[in-house]
């Protein structure tokens, strides 16, 4: 089977379960519209806080997968199973860190001036996903695992069969009934919560009955924490985690910003952000997938292999996005209706889109990049790159154009403002990522 095929129908699969857990948000953002539009605003601001801290701490455990890959490539089976056993302590700082950030978001609403209006809904909104924050992340974990050994099925079955029980439960809590008080936005939460308690108890008892994990011997005692692994995930983990937390503030703290403009701009820019998310998922199912193919090759000291396998996966994610960008831009105002009966927030959110459709084209190519650049051990210049362009051309850009005007134009006091400079920093980073792409495979670093 040639490398595209192989990637393609990883990819396909791991997209299954990604658009299944991405309807959750697109669930949420829909019935919170329908409450009411104080409710998608609290939502958005809430949903950009949450995503901060669980993307962040995601990211350090989804670094995981090219090092387990490549211990798969290499033959090395029961390391695999020791290797996922000390990341468990990972995992634990991770939560302590994200359950402690949603409980006390306090600094940071101050900070970005979030009114308090919807304040209140935003702080209770936080305080229950923090219960949501420690299975999410153990989820996160097996998901990475199974990507790690090229067998993403029985994670997506359970990402696609959870939409049977979140869809109900959202509408149930959100609107109340049968007992059960009408709840808005909070009730978007408990669903998660109880949704993802049921991902971890599927998860663990899955561990312990299917023969797929039998070679690999996870469901053994924790040994004590073994420094010299762990000094291996942080360096490759970390950089990646602060990485996409860098990637994703850019892009959340645009609705903490945005939130100072008012109920209709924040319900816009929620619809675009939602949009984003899901077509993201496009572009990083394919990037999981190519990199779970070059660091097996590369575990299997095959460079020519992994070379195929990093063009099959860039040549598939980049017609993808092409199609995908066209299509939106063509459909915008349809799409943006869907979301809203609000004729101004539906005007508002189709201009948003416009700029989406640039921006996606750069967020597919930088997603495969920093993929590919972790299995050759790449990790602390991207960071570099990502901080420079996403926090400084595209936010702090998008700040300057939105409220204090750059040279030659005024301020806009628009949501657009932020998508435009977003769009460009996003831009000269695929750019630079491509060239470290470039040469980190032709050093043959890994």
């Amino acid at each position: 089977m040639s490398e595209l095929r192989v990637i393609a129908r990883h990819a396909g699969t791991v997209l299954v379960g990604q658009l299944a857990v991405m309807a959750f948000g697109i669930t949420d953002t829909i019935i919170a519209g329908r409450y009411s539009d104080q409710a998608l605003a609290a939502l958005s601001v809430g949903a950009a806080v949450y995503i901060t801290f669980f993307v962040a701490m995601m990211g350090i455990l989804q670094a995981m997968l090219p090092i387990w890959g490549q211990l798969r490539g290499a033959g090395r089976n029961r390391e695999v199973g020791k290797s996922v056993r000390q990341s468990l302590y990972l995992a634990g700082i991770g939560m302590a860190i994200g359950c402690t950030a949603l409980l006390f978001p306090g600094p940071i609403l101050d900070w970005t001036e979030v009114p308090l209006a919807v304040r209140k809904d935003v702080e209770s909104y936080l305080a229950i996903l923090a219960l949501a924050m420690p299975p999410a992340l153990l989820f996160r974990l097996y998901s990475t695992l199974n990507q790690s050994l090229g067998k993403p099925q029985l994670v997506t079955w359970l990402q696609a069969a959870s939409l049977v029980v979140k869809v109900p439960l959202t509408i149930w809590f959100a609107f109340g009934g049968l007992g059960v008080p009408a709840m808005g936005v909070n009730g978007c939460a408990w669903a998660t919560v109880l949704v993802n308690y049921i991902f971890l108890g599927c998860a663990m008892w899955l561990l312990r009955t299917q023969s797929l994990y039998e070679p690999y011997a996870i469901w053994h005692r924790i040994e004590r924490p073994h420094w010299a692994t762990l000094a291996e995930f942080a360096r490759l983990g970390i950089p990646a985690g602060l990485a996409i937390m860098v990637e994703v503030t850019s892009f959340t703290l645009m609705a903490l910003f945005i939130a100072r403009q008012g109920t209709v701009a924040s319900a816009a820019h929620q619809i675009a952000a939602n949009l984003a998310a899901v077509m993201y998922m496009v572009p990083l199912s394919l990037a999981i997938a190519t990199s779970a193919r070059v660091s097996y090759w590369l575990g299997a000291e095959d460079a020519k292999a992994a070379r195929a396998a990093i063009r099959a996966g860039f040549r598939l994610a980049l017609m993808l996005a092409l199609t995908m960008a066209a299509l939106l831009f063509v459909l915008r105002y349809g799409i943006a209706s869907i979301y809203t009966r609000n004729p101004a927030v539906a005007a508002t959110a189709a201009g948003l889109l416009a700029w989406l459709a640039v921006y996606h084209l750069s967020d597919a190519t930088q997603a495969m990049c920093v993929f590919v650049l972790r299995c050759y051990r790449v990790a602390i210049a991207p960071l570099v790159a990502y901080c420079v362009l996403l926090w400084g051309v595209g936010l702090f850009g998008g700040y300057l154009l939105a409220y204090r005007g750059l040279p030659g134009f005024e301020a806009q006091n628009t949501p657009s403002a932020f998508w435009i400079a977003g769009a460009f920093a996003l831009a000269l980073l695929s750019a630079i990522l491509v060239a470290m792409v470039w040469r980190a495979v032709r050093a043959g670093r890994h």
